[in-house]
């Protein structure tokens, strides 16, 4: 299959010189906007869904978006240049491909990306020998297993979910394509990098040897408000100047819905107010925590009366920032 050069810029709406603060302010947009828990339409707002993803996944990483910002339209060439002086993108995240191909829908990163980025998409071999018999049957062995991404929300993470996976391969006469959908069920708590087996859904074997099996490996969709380490969740808090300094009760959203925080006065930018619980869940059965990031934000412009205001504090404060006389 033809793998198509896919916009990043375009898909989410920047230009290519825009800087990372906007563009992660379009991915937040967007992502609101087609988030599978609240698109009008399911599977067109999940095909979206996706889309913003692995465009901010390459944008927002500076080494990716300097690649891709390279190569262009011609990242084909460079890909197959990389590949030969480094045995393989990357580490080998792709491995090495025998049989025939595969295509899967409803999970993870399009071709596009896992042709230039790596990922392992498709079959993959595991070891297992061809070999012939001494009158030159086909000995039986098992069929290679095969591997793709599966793209999980982080509330699909926290509740569990069941979702549909769809494997396009060739039929048995090599001529046609069978489509086989699976209903996969996604445990509370998987793991970025965790891998789900159906077992004997990968390649069929030879000479009556059992098929192989099929491994989606679990990528956490990018959040427009969290971010994720191991079990624990973190966001921005914005404040106004005086919120930080007179205190204030805010409301941050969470995985279960807004809740409300109470900020002390004099709170300073950079500090982490910690709610417990609102995390994920971890091995033991408990939830990580939600961690809040304090940032002050100052209007872009004020009126005259904000302006005097502001005047009027600089003249009668005693603070002093810089620690001056």
């Amino acid at each position: 299959m033809a793998v198509k050069f896919q916009d990043y810029y375009e898909t989410l709406g920047v230009d290519r010189s825009a800087p990372a603060d906007e563009i992660k302010t379009a991915f937040r947009k967007l992502a609101r906007l087609y988030h599978p828990d609240v698109a009008k339409n399911k599977v067109t707002g999940e095909a979206k869904f996706k889309e913003i993803n692995e465009a901010y996944e390459v944008l927002s990483d500076p080494e990716k978006r300097r690649l891709y910002d390279e190569l262009g339209s011609n990242w084909k060439e460079g890909a197959n240049a990389q590949a030969a002086s480094a045995g393989g993108w990357r580490g080998g995240a792709r491995q090495s491909r025998g049989g025939p191909d595969f295509e899967f829908d409803g999970t993870g990163f399009s071709d596009f990306f896992e042709s230039f980025f790596g990922g392992g998409r498709g079959g993959f071999s595991t070891g297992r020998g061809r070999g012939m018999g001494p009158d030159g049957e086909v000995l039986a062995h098992q069929g290679q297993d095969v591997e793709a991404d599966l793209l999980v929300t982080l509330e699909e993470a926290l509740r569990g979910s069941l979702k549909s996976v769809t494997l396009r391969r060739p039929a048995g006469d090599g001529r046609s394509e069978r489509t086989d959908t699976y209903r996969v069920r996604i445990p509370p708590g998987v793991r970025e990098g965790q891998r789900i087996r159906l077992a004997g859904q990968g390649e069929e074997g030879l000479g009556g040897g059992s098929p192989g099996d099929l491994y989606l490996r679990v990528r956490l969709a990018r959040h427009p408000d969290f971010t994720v380490q191991a079990a624990d969740l973190f966001c921005d808090l914005d404040l106004a100047p005086w919120e930080a300094a007179l205190g204030v009760k805010a409301t941050i959203p969470t995985l279960d819905g807004a809740t409300s925080l109470r900020v002390r006065a004099g709170t300073a930018a950079g500090t982490q107010l910690r709610l417990r619980g609102l995390g994920l869940p971890r091995e033991d059965g408990t939830r990580g925590d939600l961690f809040a990031k304090v940032r002050i934000q100052m209007p872009g412009s004020v009126s005259a009366e904000e302006r005097g205001l502001w005047e009027h504090l600089a003249r009668i404060s005693t603070f002093k920032p810089r620690g001056e006389p």
